[in-house]
């Protein structure tokens, strides 16, 4: 399948940190026809095994989103409401969200609250209740919910919430498909909880023990007005190749070697370097006795947002750049 084809697949699914559960059985019914062996592990992680010759490689995409998880339902059937990851109430102001049932709302600030210096906190999830008893008739404390938001497509670039990290999910589902068989011993992990702290890549990665691990994940941008250089690269510049983030300084040979597929390729690429912000490959490179850690990032705007935008060239170029190396060797 394309890159659009499949983001129209996994977009929908729900998958926020901890409650991936919707979004793991697609990617395991997408991946099946593939793949030797998929397993889940212990904290829900997908391990996606092809078996090769070579060493042990485990490319990392994680399948969890940020979300909203309901602490309170209150008596005029507005609900409070914590954070799971990243999430910002300014950014989510006002967004419509959904919850894994169906039911639907909206994230809303308080009329009194500072926007400027909003809280989540200062926030209610509107879901259309009369009051507190038909409100626990459609929610309960504990349910998870997600942003509500479509696929849009213009030209090449695209627009949807949790392209962090979806548009990921479907590079290596890509790759995939499209390598029969692969010079290493492949091992394609969907994590969880990557956004909570990347739990999921942790203790799949002590599974797997990878000689090589390689995240593939977005990465933040610096071609908009008023940029503030936090990351170094552009949609439409071609595949990222991660040379550090706050979570790990690459390998230098798996910079190198990618870099060098690339140029062999003709893949166009450039070098990734966030100032902030972390990936899968923080926490393999240190598990059991480490691994050679790099990354493959496909440059996206307005990360964490509900209208987070990618250009799906440079993802398709991600795909050909893992595929090189899972091909040519690292």
């Amino acid at each position: 399948m394309e890159i659009a084809e499949l983001l129209k697949e996994l977009i929908p699914a729900h998958g926020p940190s901890g409650d991936e559960g919707g979004i793991r059985d697609r990617i395991a019914r997408l991946a099946r026809p593939y793949a030797d062996e998929v397993t889940e592990d212990a904290l829900g992680s997908l391990i996606v095994h092809k078996r090769g010759p070579g060493p042990r490689v485990m490319f990392a995409a994680h399948m969890d989103s940020i979300g909203f998880i309901v602490t309170h339902i209150e008596k005029e059937g507005f609900l409070r409401a914590g954070r799971l990851g990243g999430l910002s109430a300014k950014e989510a102001a006002y967004a419509p969200v959904r919850f894994q049932n169906g039911v639907r709302g909206v994230f809303v600030p308080e009329e009194k609250a500072d926007f400027g210096k909003l809280r989540l906190d200062q926030c209610f999830l509107d879901i259309g209740a009369r009051d507190e008893a038909e409100a626990r008739t459609l929610v309960q404390v504990g349910d998870t919910a997600v942003y509500d938001g479509a696929v849009r497509i213009q030209g090449s670039r695209v627009t949807a919430p949790y392209l962090d990290d979806r548009i990921a999910c479907a590079v290596l589902l890509a790759v995939l498909e499209r390598v029969p068989q692969p010079a290493c011993d492949l091992y394609l992990v969907f994590t969880v909880q990557e956004e909570v702290g990347l739990r999921g890549a942790r203790t799949a990665a002590w599974q797997v023990e990878p000689e090589v691990g390689i995240a593939v994940d977005v990465t933040d941008v610096d071609d908009t007005p008023g940029s503030e250089k936090g990351g170094t690269v552009r949609l439409g510049g071609g595949a990222a190749v991660k040379v550090m983030d706050s979570s790990v300084i690459c390998h230098p040979k798996v910079v190198a070697r990618l870099e060098e597929l690339a140029q062999a390729q003709g893949i166009p690429v450039q070098r990734d370097i966030m100032r902030a912000g972390g990936t899968d490959a923080g926490a393999i490179h240190t598990a059991r006795m480490g691994a050679r850690a790099g990354g493959i990032s496909i440059p996206c705007r307005y990360i964490h947002t509900p209208a987070e935008t990618a250009d799906l060239d440079d993802a398709e170029q991600c795909v050909r750049l893992a595929a090189a190396l899972i091909q040519g060797g690292i």
